[in-house]
């Protein structure tokens, strides 16, 4: 018979389970409990309660108040850091379905504090992303990206970010000065995407779907090989036809 391998027994922590189960009853008492009444609960001798409490306070996992020991705000924020994660990976596979469906790379990037942020990228390795050769952020100005989100700024805003990234050159092809790009992005319809044509990287074309949300400006954008640019518009068509059905399977949220 052969013989069945244990299972080496996993290495525990006593002091970090004892933390742990005073958290959960903490946790349970809405208008906070007293010392005694938590060592109580859990099992655990009075003084290794109040040390425990102790050290849970100094590190902000509890706060105390006339006696009583309540949740602190480090527990709140490895709450959000899940609400968070749960979000970008609701995100990125909402982005990986459109690119499935569209064949094509899908980009989501927000403005926030006076920056571009490239949030999360959908490719595949047949048909990949443009390379981040210049920094992304510095050259706003010269991407489908970059271009739609300062679109949906105010003219101030604008002016503002371009004080602190200016327009420069990094194609043959990129807009020639700040009067063109302003002009440009002044010109533009609500919700018209933003079409770019090697501007930031020669040999691609790239578009851009603004997405407004609250005071957030954000966006959707696509690219492909200049040798491929009839699927371009059709494509930005298809994912625009489908933005509703987007937001909803994104449970949107912007504070990520």
């Amino acid at each position: 018979m052969a013989t069945v391998p244990q299972t080496a027994a996993p290495t525990l922590i006593g002091s970090v389970q004892r933390a742990l189960r005073l958290l959960e009853a903490v946790a349970s008492h809405a208008d906070g409990a007293p010392a005694k009444q938590l060592a109580r609960e859990t099992g655990l001798p009075l003084p290794t309660t109040y040390h425990l409490l102790r050290t849970l306070t100094h590190e902000g996992y509890l706060l105390r108040d006339k006696g009583a020991f309540y949740l602190g705000e480090a527990v709140a924020r490895l709450a959000g850091g899940g609400a968070v994660q749960n979000r970008r990976t609701k995100i990125e596979d909402s982005l990986a379905h459109w690119r499935d469906e569209v064949g094509v790379p899908v980009y989501f990037a927000i403005y926030r504090e006076g920056e571009i942020e490239l949030l999360s990228v959908a490719d595949t390795s047949s048909s990949p992303a443009v390379e981040e050769w210049a920094d992304f952020r510095e050259t706003g100005h010269a991407h489908a990206i970059g271009q739609c989100l300062l679109s949906q700024l105010d003219l101030s805003s604008r002016q503002d970010h371009l004080s602190r990234h200016p327009v420069e050159a990094i194609t043959p092809y990129t807009v020639r000065n700040r009067r063109m790009l302003l002009e440009r992005l002044g010109g533009l319809e609500r919700m018209e995407p933003l079409v770019e044509r090697q501007e930031y990287a020669l040999g691609t074309v790239c578009a851009a779907i603004p997405l407004t949300v609250g005071p957030v400006a954000a966006t959707l954008a696509i690219s492909l090989p200049l040798h491929q640019e009839e699927r371009l518009l059709p494509a930005v068509e298809r994912l625009r036809t489908e933005i509703g059905k987007l937001f909803s399977s994104l449970s949107f949220s912007i504070s990520i």
